[in-house]
């Protein structure tokens, strides 16, 4: 996976909907009535319990169905008659027709994608129209609607774009929209060919069985053999045919030189391949040559002008005599101090056990990995398990939890590093996991679970919703916990599990928070750092400095002053004095996006898209 924005997985930006879910009943049940202007309906009901079409034994009043007009000619083929007249929550404001791929813009409105890209501003807000994202919740409401078959359905009148009517002669089914497909291919009022030979007149498929044993057409299924006849002479044909005794040698042939062909064409692509990779290696080798020459060059020069300023700040110090509170240690600068080794994929999260300094990393190769930061430095174990992504990490007490793509959240034993239990946790996505007060908070699509830990059990508590987007951040301090979406901030008590505030904020999705003394700190999608003061709510600061979005933020804090470190898409990690808000320092080491940070006894781990793990301390 490349180092850049679009590696995250499942880590976008993006504005919420604005746009209500159209309250919509669908394919209503009919009653069975009498007389000459009404029709008897039959509910044809799969087995699972849920009904998927109906037939309508039809008189002429039942072509009275509201017909579907063809928004342009790539539609016009296509007659769409609906059983029922649809909701108008569900017509597009733009071409006043039944939505059709429906999606939602930048305006929080739903149009057709195709009457989106083709206007150039929303009729309701006058603003230029951006597609978003696909409105899956009226896709699925336009499915539930029903239909009449097209085979069921004539042109009324030669007008452009052709209106269409039900056809009483033509199939009586009536079938939701999603289902139409699977319908329509095996209707028997579909209009099919005589296989045996194109001249014959067409033909309805409940017609085709017995036209085929009429049919003066037929002809011997051996290419290079010209018989041509009906089904008595057809049979009688193939006990003389001279082509028939050779039947098995030559499909045998046949399927030996279609199975030599795809080997060949197989075997071309993988030597394209392996050229294509060999040259790209090739390149690589070339390029990481002059990277490395470059970088011990500035590596030397940074390291002399380095010693040069260490022995001009000490002489200051001395020199100034100053102490206390806010005096600047030149000892405090923080360098790379080592590197982890060992994941085949991006890191995407971190977490530390100080009782045995341990500490934890999840990946896009889907495994978590166990590294002793005490004694041998080493990686002691790999945990295997998620089918996805591991996305977040999380630890309360002895055991260990992690979220991942595959939507589940595994326990394991830290002790015996062991897998103990696998929770099918939400529905998309564990973006985030923290605990708190013997509770587990997993953050998902426009959703919290709070789970009660029962020993190696999670048992489901509450689901906190009104989420905008994505949780993507989720942190407990003290008795609260907070929670960040698209431009949000919430703050829950956790005793109660009620939201008692809401920060508002600027810069699109929150990826990340952080909490001290003092202060509330948040990373967004488009660069920013806020800072809001703890006690009054009120923003305080707004912090610039990345050019990218900021994944990750940690807190260092000492009798003296406070740390706050953050990681940017920018491949950088900056340290910020929460006393002045000023950056201190900017650490350049990793040679892709920065995605994780965990603090542990003063030390700072960052993890990274180029698949590493770096060590920092002063």
């Amino acid at each position: 996976m490349s180092s850049g924005k679009s590696a995250r997985y499942n880590r976008f930006s993006g504005g919420p909907s604005n746009l209500p879910t159209p309250d919509v009943t669908t394919g209503t049940r009919m009653e069975t009535t009498f007389g000459p202007a009404f029709s008897a309906v039959t509910t044809i009901t799969k087995a699972d319990g849920t009904s998927t079409y109906k037939q309508h034994c039809r008189t002429p009043s039942s072509s009275s169905t509201l017909a579907y007009s063809p928004r342009d000619e790539e539609d016009s083929m296509e007659p769409l008659v609906f059983a029922e007249q649809p909701s108008v929550k569900l017509c597009c404001q733009l071409c006043c027709s039944v939505f059709k791929d429906p999606v939602i813009t930048t305006c929080g409105h739903t149009f057709c994608r195709r009457c989106a890209l083709k206007s150039e501003k929303c009729p309701v807000d006058n603003v230029k129209l951006t597609v978003v994202v696909n409105n899956i919740a009226v896709a699925e409401q336009i499915g539930e609607l029903f239909i009449h078959c097209r085979h069921g359905c004539r042109a009324a009148g030669g007008g452009k774009p052709p209106i269409f009517e039900v056809d009483p002669r033509g199939c009586p089914f009536t079938i939701k929209l999603s289902a139409r497909k699977d319908h329509e291919g095996s209707c028997d009022y579909r209009p099919v060919r005589c296989p045996n030979n194109p001249s014959c007149p067409p033909l309805l498929k409940m017609n085709l069985e017995a036209h085929l044993k009429e049919c003066e057409h037929i002809k011997c299924p051996h290419s290079k053999c010209t018989f041509i006849g009906n089904q008595d002479t057809y049979e009688t044909h193939l006990e003389t045919c001279r082509f028939e005794g050779l039947k098995e040698f030559l499909q045998q042939t046949d399927d030996r030189f279609h199975e030599m062909h795809v080997a060949l064409a197989q075997k071309d692509q993988e030597i394209a391949f392996l050229r294509s990779m060999l040259g790209k290696l090739s390149e690589k080798i070339d390029q990481l040559e002059k990277s490395l020459e470059l970088k011990f060059d500035v590596l030397d020069e940074n390291q002399s002008k380095l010693s040069e300023d260490l022995m001009e700040f000490r002489r200051d110090a001395s020199m100034l005599n100053v102490s206390g509170r806010g005096s600047y240690d030149p000892q405090q600068i923080f360098k790379c101090k080592g590197t982890f080794v060992g994941h085949q994929g991006p890191v995407w999260c971190l977490c530390v056990y100080s009782m045995g300094d341990l500490l934890f990393s999840g990946s896009s190769d889907k495994t978590i990995k166990v590294w002793d930061t005490c004694t041998t430095y080493k990686c002691q174990k790999t945990l295997e398990g998620h089918d996805g992504i591991v996305l977040a990490l999380c630890i309360q007490g002895c055991k260990l939890y992690s979220g991942s793509a595959d939507c589940t959240i595994i326990v394991w034993d830290i002790q015996n590093l062991q897998k103990v239990n696998t929770i099918r946790a939400h529905d998309n996505p564990v973006c985030t996991l923290v605990s708190s007060h013997n509770m587990l908070f997993s953050g998902s699509l426009k959703a919290i679970k709070v789970w009660d830990i029962v020993g190696t059990e999670l048992k489901l508590k509450k689901e906190l919703t009104g989420l905008n987007h994505w949780v993507r951040a989720l942190v407990a301090a003290q008795s609260y916990l907070y929670s960040g979406s698209y431009q949000t901030i919430k703050i829950w008590d956790i005793r109660t599990l009620d939201c008692i505030h809401v920060l508002q904020t600027s810069g699109g999705s929150v990826y990340s928070i952080a909490v001290t003394n003092h202060h509330i700190v948040c990373g967004t999608y488009e660069n920013l750092i806020h800072v809001w003061d703890i006690e009054s709510k009120e923003q305080v600061r707004t912090l610039t400095g990345h050019v990218g979005t900021v994944y990750a933020l940690a807190v260092i804090s000492t009798p003296d002053q406070t740390k706050v470190f953050s990681a940017s898409y920018d491949r950088s990690l900056r340290v910020w004095s929460m006393d002045n808000m000023i950056c201190t320092q900017t650490l350049l080491r990793h040679q892709g996006s920065v995605t994780a940070l965990a603090v542990s006894r003063g030390r700072l781990f960052s993890g990274a898209v180029d698949s590493t793990v770096k060590v920092w301390t002063c």
